[in-house]
Parts: C-alpha cells; structure tokens; sequence
C-alpha cells in the first residue's frame, strides 16, 4: 500500500473481532508511534498496551468504578455495559502525553500534539498491516479514577484509546469532501 492510498482509505473501525494483531504487528505499531513529529527530541508520551482477557477485565473493572464515583446508585446492567467497552478490541493501547513542563522553547501544547500524533501514526500503521483500529475517548478518558488507575502522573494526559483488533465492522463511504470547504488563503483578497 502506498502512503497516499493509505493516507485517503484509512478510516475508523469501531466493530473490532479476535485474534489479537501478532507481535510482530504490534511492533509495527510502536514503531510507527516512534516516528511521530518530537521537537527536542523528547518523547513526550508513553503508551499503555492492555491485552488479554485479564487485562481487558480489569480496565473494564476500572472504567466502571469511574462511572460509580459520579453515579454511586448506578444499575448492574449500565455498569456491566461500561465494563464491556475494554472488551470491544482484543487490544487497547492508552495513548498518555507525559508532558514535560518548563521546556521553553517546547510548549505543552505541542508535546500533547506530539502524543496526538503518536496514536494518529498507530492508526495508519494499523491500517497498513489490514488491522482495524479505532481512537476513543469519552469521559472515561478524562477521569480521575482511570489516571490513577493507569498510574498517571501530574503532568500526564491520557490522549485517548486506541482500540485494535480485526475489522469486523462495514466500511463508510468516503467520498472526498470539497477542500475549499476547510481550506482558506490569506491574506484574504
């Protein structure tokens, strides 16, 4: 495949199936992620792979101890509905910006595009390797309970998930959008 056609086809596969992408894919995965854009050379973000049906269990477990911290009187059916989300890939990788404060001429904006970047090249990579992937956050993301859980630190902030697995879900139209819709010349005449 080349870059283009991976660049114009690549797309978000929210219905994931087993087996869990090889080893050697997974590599893959971290290897794309290493060449995110990285002023200063600074690395800053990290990645969390969860995988395996213990693993997966225990990030559902924390996902809906999350949600009973806002909604103590929470059903057993909406909280197992929230456990379910870690099940919906056989692999999940947090994607952290561990931001590195204090750089003058790197600021924290930057280094959190920076780990944006890092799960965008995992997407790309997933799709080159015939992967379905998938990048989600929701307020799960942005929880006090899953930080510490995932044992962030102060100046970590979780970027999002990225869920991969087979695809197993259709695939969208995508038909290309006018670009003079989001592109614009300056100055303007």
């Amino acid at each position: 495949m080349n870059a283009l056609t991976l660049l114009f086809e690549r797309q978000s596969m929210g219905k994931l199936a087993w087996p869990e992408p090889t080893a050697a894919q997974i590599e893959t995965l971290y290897r794309a992620a290493l060449r995110a854009p990285d002023h200063g050379a600074l690395t800053p973000w990290r990645l969390i792979e969860i995988r395996g049906e213990n693993a997966l269990g225990q990030l559902g477990d924390l996902l809906a101890e999350a949600e009973r911290a806002d909604t103590p009187d929470v059903d057993a059916r909406r909280s197992e509905a929230t456990r379910a989300k870690a099940l919906r890939a056989p692999l999940v990788i947090a994607v952290v910006a561990a931001i590195k404060p204090g750089q003058p001429k790197i600021p924290n904006s930057e280094q959190l595009l920076s780990a944006g970047c890092a799960a965008h090249a995992i997407l790309l990579a997933a799709h080159a390797q015939h992967l379905g992937a998938m990048w989600r956050t929701g307020p799960y993301a942005y929880h006090s309970v899953v930080h510490k859980g995932l044992g962030l630190g102060e100046h970590d902030v979780l970027v999002g998930f990225v869920y991969v697995g087979q695809p197993a879900g259709r695939t969208r139209d995508l038909t290309p959008r006018p670009l003079e819709d989001f592109v614009e010349s300056w100055p303007s005449a």
